[in-house]
């Protein structure tokens, strides 16, 4: 490890026209995350990056990736970037497209959703990076028009996402596609058991970065909850988003019920996109690009978008149901309070959510405070820690247990 830790991006010894995209792209001084891994990655080690979402961690290996990549081209995909979602791999995307403007360093975009041909005819103009979600890497590695046997550097981005998505079968056989002599860069925000195992498989001798221990919250959220019932939480939801003016992110459990909220709120008068995985990707991209803008102040989404989009300033995140899986309560919440601001995170708890309620408190080491004004006390209490922690690690080991593996898609279909 350095035992000193770069203060600005010049102290990293990057060259002049990264400096300056970097500047122009308004990258004041490099984040934890950037200052502890973009040296490691510069050298070629291997990296375990650990770090909740908003920390930067984009940046702490696309800078690295560029720097190496312009010094020394080549004319064919060099580099992979694996992402678990359509969104955040159009974002990383848009982060390279700013970074390595006029430095001869290109990528290309291969997802889900988008036109397999086009992806065929951005192959062909031979770039530099390629940005990816598993299902439709896969597709293109069947259809013969991809070869990943030279590539040189591997990214994998929220890697437990992935994971969590039932992506490992393809993972390995992208793993096994590639060469054994690469550099690998994983970034998580959390280590689980299958990811533990999966790095010691692939990632040789890492050098370990954590800027933040492994499920926390960022220090400028402030979380509370309301305890209410199912009938009530769309009357509760208008009365909250009422009393305020900010940026507003809702997250449901299921499409059907975040097309219903947002019919709900867009009744209420509020200015509303709805983001899931039954819209097309043009139709997720004008919700994400309208919410970005300010022409919604609210967007309501499933898990699709608990990672990998970048919208500043968002003031209010609403858990309208609680995540099934404990840690997609740090990755919701993490959509507020990016980068050292403030936000507030506000879940909705019924009786039904108490086991997912215990599972977070557990993650969490602390239980989440309650809202003022909110008329139920919590049921049962806190007394029996030992009873609630034993829940708790229940209800996590059954929900892991139930979440199903996503299996290799046909030729030409991809999940993501």
């Amino acid at each position: 490890m350095h035992t000193t830790v770069p203060t600005s991006f010049h102290a990293l010894g990057l060259s002049k026209g990264l400096l300056h995209n970097l500047t122009k792209a308004g990258f004041q001084n490099p984040s934890a995350i950037q200052a502890e891994a973009i040296p490691h990655a510069l050298a070629g080690r291997d990296v375990l990056g650990c770090a909740q979402t908003g920390t930067g961690k984009t940046a702490a290996f696309v800078v690295p990736l560029i720097e190496r990549l312009a010094a020394d081209p080549k004319g064919h995909p060099r580099a992979l970037i694996l992402a678990p979602t359509r969104e955040l791999a159009i974002q990383i995307q848009s982060t390279i497209d700013r970074l390595a403007k006029n430095l001869g360093v290109f990528a290309t975009t291969l997802v889900g959703g988008a036109d397999m041909q086009a992806q065929v005819r951005g192959l062909q103009q031979r770039p530099d990076i390629l940005v990816a979600t598993p299902g439709r890497l896969l597709d293109h590695m069947w259809n013969g028009t991809i070869n990943l046997g030279l590539m040189e550097i591997l990214v994998l981005d929220e890697a437990d996402r992935m994971l969590d998505m039932g992506f490992a079968p393809q993972i390995n056989q992208i793993l096994d596609a590639l060469p054994e002599d690469r550099q690998t860069l994983l970034f998580s925000a959390t280590l689980p058991a299958d990811l533990t195992r999966l790095v010691q498989a692939n990632v040789k001798d890492p050098v370990h970065v954590t800027v933040t221990p492994p499920a926390t919250t960022a220090d400028g959220v402030t979380q509370a909850l309301h305890h209410t019932t199912h009938a009530r939480k769309g009357e509760l939801l208008v009365s909250l988003l009422g009393a305020e003016k900010e940026t507003v992110l809702v997250f449901t459990g299921t499409k059907h019920r975040a097309d219903r909220i947002g019919r709900l709120l867009g009744e209420a008068g509020h200015k509303v996109a709805v983001l899931h995985g039954d819209r097309t990707l043009p139709q997720r991209r004008a919700a994400l690009e309208g919410f970005k803008r300010g022409t919604y102040r609210v967007l309501v989404a499933t898990d699709i978008a608990a990672r990998g989009i970048d919208v500043a300033n968002i003031g209010h995140v609403v858990n309208y149901d609680l995540p099934q899986c404990p840690e997609d309560y740090v990755h919701r919440i993490g959509r507020t309070a990016r980068m050292k601001t403030t936000g507030r995170a506000t879940s909705f708890v019924t009786a039904e959510d108490r086991p997912q309620l215990l599972a977070i408190e557990s993650l969490l080491g602390q239980p989440v405070p309650l809202a003022p004004g909110s008329p139920a006390p919590r049921p049962n209490g806190h007394g029996n820690e030992g009873g609630d922690r034993g829940h708790a690690g229940r209800s996590r080991r059954s929900n892991h247990h139930r979440r199903p593996m996503v299996q290799a898609p046909a030729s030409g279909q991809s999940q993501v």
